[in-house]
């Protein structure tokens, strides 16, 4: 039954060639726009999913009002991360980064390239987070100074290959420095609130180690399994008490947090979900550019409103040449076919025809994904469709379109009485 329906579906189409390749070139041109829109918002919501340990992993804020300074930052102090995993048992695991000192002078045969995407992190930044090595071991990577980590991409580019262990990348800062090559990782996803391609020993910071009131360092928790974070949240005021304050009196002539309050002053701390990075933090200073979680919001309203008017045009079209048909309907129906099959008939045409539009809205897209790629500084590619998660809905579509812009027409054509037809009183 379903292959005599798509049969004379496919007859129709190629009877009225016209009215079937304005159908299609509408709804194809909506499907190729909701596609579009689309990967731009799936991309927006996939930052920093890839980690295994995504949703163990926090972000360490803070929160400063001082001297008629109202600083909202992401940065704490070097010493925090290992006081809190110290401190309170949540704490499976931390990691730091610096990037205050800036880009580096890295040598490349005779000359210096200015490398801007370069950190100094702890070695534990590879237990947080998911970077796999492609050569070397990352675990005890950057105990020691004068050693880097690098992406594959950076490996080739300053030596033709991955296999850079034990090789040497000379700086300059300032003064030459020469650092051996410890391991090599996969490049970081696109997807990261943070994108590095170089990552250098934390012992070669140039630091004022173990103050409490200076702050400089991203740091990041790993909580264990289970664990609430909010629970370490409303705790963090004893770090606080614990060790910023005898510097604050020290240092500020503070007495108390209570005194700093009510002064109008404070310093508070608290914990970001990594996945709320990229898409809720417009703090300072940022690691890269994030996104605003109301642009997904307008942007996905936009592909739904493209993706109905589509389908509302597609609508249109079919009950305008509803009187082309009326006389098949009538006709049919003397011969005794049943209201439900002209229904199943009409739906079997619209949903074919939604079907062939997708495919032309899958080259469409492809041929406009540079251009989409430049407008909204994406890296996008139109393989990420064909992606298990992707695959079950881009099949899914045509279906879903071809119901919802082919029932009002299946209902509409279906009702047509016979003799009314027939006697041509359907205009």
């Amino acid at each position: 039954m379903i292959k005599n329906y798509l049969k004379i579906a496919w007859r129709n189409l190629l009877k009225n060639k016209t009215f079937s390749l304005i159908n299609i070139a509408g709804l194809a041109s909506g499907l190729a726009c909701f596609i579009l829109i689309a990967l731009y918002v799936a991309d927006e919501l996939s930052y920093d999913k890839y980690n295994e340990k995504a949703n163990r992993i926090y972000r360490v804020n803070s929160d400063i009002v001082f001297g008629g300074n109202n600083l909202h930052m992401v940065v704490t102090a070097d010493p925090m991360g290992a006081a809190l995993k110290r401190d309170f048992p949540e704490v499976e695991e931390y990691a730091r980064i610096y990037t205050s000192n800036g880009a580096k002078l890295v040598k490349k045969g005779n000359s210096f390239i200015n490398e801007p995407n370069v950190a100094h992190a702890d070695s534990t930044l590879f237990d947080v987070f998911t970077l796999p090595a492609i050569e070397g071991d990352t675990k005890n990577a950057l105990n020691e100074p004068n050693t880097v980590v690098i992406t594959a991409s950076t490996a080739k580019k300053y030596f033709n290959t991955t296999n850079a262990v034990g090789k040497m990348l000379e700086t300059n800062d300032n003064t030459s420095t020469l650092y051996k090559v410890t391991a090599v990782i996969k490049d970081i996803p696109h997807n990261s609130h943070f994108n590095f391609d170089f990552i250098f020993s934390m012992d070669n910071v140039d630091y004022p180690w173990g103050t409490y009131l200076s702050h400089n360092f991203h740091t990041y928790l790993l909580l264990k399994p289970g664990a609430d974070y909010n629970r370490l949240q409303a705790n963090l005021g004893q770090y606080t008490d614990k060790y910023v304050m005898p510097q604050a009196k020290q240092f500020m002539n503070i007495k108390s947090m209570d005194e700093m309050r009510k002064s109008g002053n404070k310093l508070d701390y608290s914990l970001m979900p990594l996945t709320d990075i990229h898409l809720h933090s417009d703090r300072f200073p940022e690691l890269g550019v994030n996104g605003n979680i109301q642009y997904v919001y307008i942007f996905s309203a936009v592909a739904l409103f493209v993706l109905l008017l589509a389908c509302v045009n597609f609508m249109n079209l079919s009950t305008a040449r509803s009187a082309n048909r009326a006389k098949e309907v009538g006709i049919r129906k003397v011969l005794g076919t049943e209201k439900k099959s002209l229904i199943t008939q009409f739906l079997t045409e619209s949903s074919l025809m939604a079907f062939i539009s997708l495919l032309f809205a899958v080259l469409i897209a492809w041929g406009c994904m540079s251009y989409f790629n430049n407008l909204s500084a994406k890296e996008l590619s139109i393989k990420e469709l064909f992606k298990p998660g992707y695959i079950v809905l881009l099949l899914l579509l045509p279906l879903v379109v071809g119901l919802l812009a082919g029932s009002y027409p299946a209902f509409y054509l279906s009702s047509f009485k016979p003799i009314s037809v027939l006697k041509g009183k359907i205009s």
